[in-house]
Parts: structure tokens; sequence; C-alpha cells
């Protein structure tokens, strides 16, 4: 039986990726462009979600001034190496403001993330550099956003924004009515990923 589900999870996994082939080239382009925001939780209580928030809002407000004036990606992601140690500053000044003495981790990684609409863009699934702050374990449920372009930042234009820094193309594919093709590269990767884990 599990010979045949393999079987079966194979031939999906071919159907999708000869379905999504351009639309996963395509959608490559725009992670390559963008800069996430990741905020995790220490845990999925109340209140590490609500510090979460806190944390989150800190962050956001404190930043905007280093990535507002960024015009790419690489510009935005040396404003954030630049600025790590006062972004853990501010993100354990929350916590300790609210009685909290879990630590604040802030680094810059590669990071999966899957399909996500902001207002009326999506992006597609797939793996994003992005500026991760994690609070105390970082096994609560997690927020993440557009750094760059400035997509969560307080007073963020987003159409002006988003088109100064992808192609046409690409930023016709952040319109609502690709998130259902982006769904299904998303499940493609899925069920490659298990294959791979359970061959």
């Amino acid at each position: 039986m599990r010979l045949f589900t393999k079987a079966v999870a194979a031939a999906l996994v071919l159907c999708l990726a000869i379905s999504c082939t351009g639309i996963t080239a395509a959608g490559e382009g725009i992670s390559d462009r963008v800069l996430r925001l990741h905020v995790l939780a220490n845990s999925d209580s109340e209140e590490d979600q609500a510090l979460k928030l806190k944390v989150r809002d800190r962050v956001l407000s404190v930043s905007e001034q280093w990535f507002k004036n960024a015009d790419s990606r690489e510009e935005a992601q040396e404003a954030a190496e630049e600025h790590l140690a006062d972004l853990k500053k501010a993100g354990e000044e929350v916590l300790r403001e609210n009685g909290n003495d879990d630590p604040v981790e802030v680094r810059l990684e590669d990071c999966w993330f899957p399909t996500r609409t902001y207002g009326n863009v999506t992006l597609p699934a797939g793996t994003y550099r992005a500026l991760r702050i994690l609070i105390g374990e970082g096994k609560g449920h997690n927020w993440w956003c557009v750094l760059f372009p400035a997509l969560c930042l307080p007073g963020a234009e987003q159409d002006s924004n988003l088109s100064d820094v992808l192609t046409p193309a690409q930023e016709q594919m952040t319109q609502p009515g690709f998130a259902v093709k982006f769904k299904t590269v998303e499940l493609y990767e899925e069920i490659r990923q298990w294959l791979s884990q359970n061959s």
C-alpha cells in the first residue's frame, strides 16, 4: 500500500510540476526582490501572543526610518544588518516593560513562507530572505509581513512600493487571481518534500 501511495503522489507531483513550471519560475523572481519580517512568539498562550504583537509594533515603529528609503532588497538587508542589536534591544524593552524576561533573538536568514495575501497583494510560497525575531523559545504562532518593499511599515503605500521593485509581469502575479495558482505550487512543494522524506 505504501508503494501505491508513493506512486500516486509521484504522479501528482509530475502533473503539478508540468502545470506550475511557468508560475514557479516567475514567482522565484519575486522572492529575490522582497525582504520579509517574521516575528515568532514564545508560545501560543494568550499572554505570549499579545507580547508578540507588542514587539512587532515596537520593531515596526523603530525600524520605519531605516527601511522606508531603501531602493532595493540589498539596501534594506544592509539596514537590517546594521541595526540587528537595536532591534533586539527594542524587543527586549517591550518584554521587560511587560514583566517578561524571555530572551529575544534577531537575525537575517532564508525562510520558507506559505502563499500569503496582504490586502490586495498575494505573494507566492517560497524561500525568502527574512528578518526573524524569535521571542523566548519561538514556538508560538508567528506573524509575518513584507518589510521591503514597505508593505507593513506605518503609512506604507502598497501599490506604489511594490511596482517600484517588481517587473510588470511579477507585479501582475501578485494580484488576488493568482492566489489559487500559488496554492497549487505550494501543494506541489509539500508533496515533493513528503516524497523526499519518505523515500
